[in-house]
């Protein structure tokens, strides 16, 4: 799966879509991409060639870090580097001028230590913990080291080395992008970071977002058998998909992300779709009420008239033709989910670190955030996430957040 992971791509690592959410996103070309994203994944966990997989960490800040090339001077950065007036911090005055809290503290702390490590160009990734954010715990009767930047917990046998080092580090970070190019707004992600390169430091804890040995825990012949019966069926359902649908949803991405706003609907109420017919005729009246609300807030007739007619434009949209290939293009993301789940559920077996979410009744074990793809045709990232466990469990009010705790905002 090397094609997968050290594929460049002309886009930044800003979003990435969830791989069933190509479907929806990516017309004709970007459904390929997620079902050769899947068939090479399968190959590596069936053992039929090797590959790394990154895994995806619930860090946070996004951080960015390295060597400006305008000036050679060391830098870090949040996610607003890549604007078009760019913004990265070279001193501690530079961050005072534009941050405050706990974001202040995380980004100097960076500055002081990242240096240590020796980056060359730049890379991307996430802010694990600085020395407040870690903790002892005992959890189901074990004694661990924690760390919760969003939602996960994670915990490290108390007893182990690696629980030792990251106690006596300042910070930790995992990293997953670096970037190639002579200035920011040209540079190009690669989705691979291997931190092998850089220079060790006790004051950071470095770690590289790579799943190493994935071959060494194969698929079962069941599950293999599984997911290729479930991927012939996936390309039986996408040649059946009048390319029209795909191309109209590309195209129109205002339409696309209404369709995933409503589909979230379900993940946060932890539901599953069943009936996609039904489905796609929920989704008629979701956009009609939707649109509804709008026309009552209208206070003048011609208010009320404008709203009304892009209602009825947008319901063009949803002629027989097109809700029957809907409802094939939910059945195929169906399909894909399960595909994905399937292949989820054998990489979480390789988890070197236990992962726990916190409930006001105690906690309980979740796997990880999800792992990371690159798409063989497109170079762009998909990632795979169980959103029945980890979304519904970022959305849920009923889970206690890392940014909940007192000191963070």
């Amino acid at each position: 799966m090397k094609d997968f992971v050290n594929s460049a791509s002309n886009k930044k690592n800003m979003h990435m879509r969830h791989i069933e959410d190509k479907v929806l996103y990516g017309g004709v070309n970007g459904t390929r991409q997620a079902i050769f994203a899947l068939r090479d994944m399968r190959d590596v966990l069936s053992g039929v060639k090797e590959g790394n997989v990154s895994v995806k960490w619930d860090g946070s800040p996004a951080i960015f870090a390295g060597i400006d090339p305008s000036d050679n001077r060391f830098f870090v950065a949040k996610k607003s580097i890549f604007n078009k007036n760019s913004k990265v911090y070279k001193s501690a005055t530079d961050i005072d001028a534009d941050t405050s809290g706990d974001l202040n503290a995380k980004l100097q702390d960076a500055l002081k230590y990242l240096p240590e490590l020796g980056i060359k160009g730049v890379v991307q990734g996430d802010f694990l913990y600085s020395r407040n954010d870690l903790s002892t715990k005992t959890i189901h009767g074990k004694r661990y080291v924690t760390f919760q930047p969003n939602t996960i917990l994670y915990a490290l046998d108390a007893d182990s080395d690696t629980a030792k080092d990251v106690l006596n580090s300042k910070i930790g970070i995992v990293w997953h992008t670096s970037y190639v190019g002579d200035a920011f707004e040209n540079m190009n992600a690669v989705y691979d970071v291997d931190v092998s390169g850089f220079k060790t430091s006790k004051n950071v804890w470095s770690q590289d977002a790579l799943l190493r040995g994935v071959t060494h825990v194969t698929m079962s012949e069941k599950d293999t058998n599984d997911v290729n019966q479930n991927l012939s069926e996936i390309g039986r359902l996408f040649n059946s998909i009048s390319s029209s649908t795909l191309k109209y949803l590309e195209g129109n991405k205002s339409l696309a992300q209404s369709i995933e706003t409503f589909n979230n609907t379900y993940v946060r109420k932890g539901e599953t779709v069943d009936d996609t017919l039904q489905h796609v005729d929920n989704l008629i009246d979701w956009h009609k009420m939707r649109f509804q609300k709008e026309i009552d807030k209208r206070k003048s007739d011609r208010g009320k008239t404008v709203q009304a007619e892009k209602r009825d434009e947008l319901l063009k949209f949803f002629s027989p033709k097109n809700k029957s290939n809907l409802k094939k293009m939910f059945d195929l993301q169906k399909l894909i989910v399960v595909v994905k789940l399937k292949l989820i559920n054998n990489l979480n077996s390789m988890k070197k670190i236990d992962t726990f979410v916190q409930t006001k009744d105690g906690f309980k074990v979740t796997g990880e955030e999800g792992y990371v793809a690159i798409d063989k045709l497109g170079g762009e990232a998909v990632k795979l996430v169980d959103r029945m466990e980890f979304s519904y469990n970022n959305f849920s009010p009923e889970i206690i957040k890392g940014w909940d705790k007192a000191g963070r905002n």
